[in-house]
């Protein structure tokens, strides 16, 4: 017989990342393996970069002079990919590498989760001369929460991890860079410093919004396609 996409033999638990494969990839993993990193500090580091990040996002918004916000934004925008790499090279050393340890699933989870906060809360604080900003900022990293929270609720069923939906980790951290370096043509506009900020992360929040959305329809079809695998009547509180 065969089983339904939701059962736990076709259970997807990674995201499919199509650099893993690449050279410089399984260079870069081989060698943070010959240095003895683990995948559990790599995921530590994701977290110390994304509060580099926020960081300057914080501090931009405070500084109006050219120089000094244009170099604050420029190293926010290089932290969100360079957080999007140690997501990748942890998984890899975890996986590829043979390095998974028994906390590596907290790990895994709780430092992305801290980033998405610090990243998307920090860039609001860069937009305190936009109404509302720091607000927005506070709402897309609620919604960024929420999506891997839904995404986590399907697998503590049994299910795959969704990764569905239009505002995935990597599209919320590339919309931040677009946010950023937009943001640094504003002093030639007729708008308030931290405009572009607040447009990605109103795009953030309605993307992510819709993302919870279609993975919990993903999740409920699973759900009722696999209700004869599980005891009926079940209850939580």
């Amino acid at each position: 017989m065969t089983e339904s996409p939701g059962s736990p033999q076709h259970r997807t638990m990674r995201r499919s990342v199509p650099q893993r494969t690449t050279g410089w990839a399984q260079r870069t993993a081989a060698l943070l393996q010959r240095l003895h990193l683990t995948p559990n500090m790599i995921s530590v580091a994701s977290v110390v970069i994304a509060a580099i990040g926020c960081t300057c996002l914080v501090l931009a918004g405070i500084h109006d002079d050219a120089l000094p916000r244009t170099l604050l934004l420029l190293t926010a925008a290089l932290c969100a990919p360079l957080r999007l790499l140690a997501n990748m090279l942890d998984g890899m050393l975890a996986v590829e590498g043979g390095m998974s340890s028994p906390v590596g699933d907290l790990y895994n989870e709780l430092p992305d989760r801290l980033s998405d906060i610090l990243f998307l809360a920090g860039a609001g604080y860069a937009a305190t001369q936009v109404c509302g900003g720091i607000t927005v900022g506070w709402v897309a990293a609620s919604l960024a929460v929420l999506t891997a929270y839904v995404r986590s609720l399907g697998a503590a069923q049994g299910l795959s991890n969704h990764f569905n939906g239009p505002m995935s980790k990597p599209r919320r951290m590339w919309i931040l860079v677009l946010g950023c370096l937009a943001a640094l043509t504003e002093p030639l506009l007729p708008v308030p410093l931290g405009t572009s900020l607040v447009v990605a992360l109103v795009v953030i929040s309605l993307g992510s919004l819709v993302t919870v959305v279609v993975r919990l329809r993903r999740i409920a079809a699973d759900l009722r396609a696999t209700a004869p695998l599980h005891d009926d009547g079940g209850s939580s509180s």
